[in-house]
């Protein structure tokens, strides 16, 4: 396996000859405009013949994760290109929604996929605050205007209302899910437990369509677009990080403002935690 780095001014090297598109999605996802720049740059190219995204997350927010597999979907239909997911030690939640939308999911025998289900969280330091004897302040016009106020505890109303916003977003996990795997959501519904499956559990639960690890995913991959022999694989460069992003670069990327540390509303995932 021949493995280069996308060059040129808009990051592709389009001189050279059929190649396969590796996207890695690591770590929590919090965003989707990386993933989704790499998906459209590599879609457009000519000389990539199809793309695998590299998978070891346990997902992370709902709307980046929706996001992506939306450009998925997009970059298939759009561009004629094929997708694949090749999963590696864990592809659960919102990463499993992402690999949902692909032609074809690989998994190792150990890796960990699924969790289908939607989570909501925030921190509640209405106790600190009152060791603290601060009160919070809120001035607000519309019954559910505060609602997920973190100095207090939330009411029987806000609770059902947060229920129903996150039930909603669990339908919509769910029929993406079924209409990626082409089921239905009644098949789906009943693995969408917040469960995960190891790839030999999921294997025959229809949640990924074969076991191995991304060479087998490469090469099979490479031979369905008619690539023979050892496939040249390509990587958008990896982004600057550490001191030359410090002396280069936003040093708030390094270092968290202290005051954002209170800053949350509440959030929406599609996480296994």
């Amino acid at each position: 396996m021949t493995v280069r780095s996308a060059t040129g001014t808009d990051g592709l090297d389009l001189g050279a000859g059929s190649r396969i598109a590796v996207i890695d999605i690591n770590g929590v996802i919090l965003s989707a405009d990386d993933i989704n720049t790499q998906l459209r740059k590599f879609g457009e190219d000519s000389s990539v013949k199809a793309i695998i995204l590299h998978i070891n997350s346990p997902g992370g927010g709902a709307a980046a994760s929706q996001e992506i597999y939306h450009e998925v979907l997009r970059v298939r239909k759009d561009n004629h290109k094929k997708i694949v997911a090749s999963v590696e030690s864990v592809g659960a939640s919102g990463a499993y929604y992402i690999a949902s939308g692909c032609d074809k999911i690989y998994a190792n025998d150990a890796s960990v996929v699924g969790s289908i289900g939607v989570i909501m969280e925030w921190t509640n330091y209405g106790d600190l605050m009152h060791w603290a004897k601060l009160k919070s302040v809120v001035i607000h016009a519309g019954e559910l205007k505060d609602a997920g106020d973190p100095s207090r505890d939330a009411t029987p109303k806000e609770q059902a209302y947060f229920q129903s916003l996150v039930d909603n977003m669990y339908g919509q996990f769910i029929h993406d899910v079924a209409t990626g795997r082409h089921t239905s959501d009644d098949k789906i519904k009943p693995l969408a437990t917040g469960q995960v499956w190891t790839g030999e559990q999921a294997l025959p639960l229809g949640l990924i369509d074969k076991v191995g690890g991304f060479r087998i995913a490469l090469i099979d991959t490479a031979r369905s677009v008619g690539i023979s022999g050892e496939p040249n694989v390509v990587r958008s460069p990896k982004n600057k990080s550490g001191i030359l992003a410090l002396l280069t670069g936003n040093a708030d990327d390094l270092f968290s403002n202290p005051g954002q540390l209170l800053d949350h509303a509440p959030g929406f995932y599609f996480m296994w935690k």
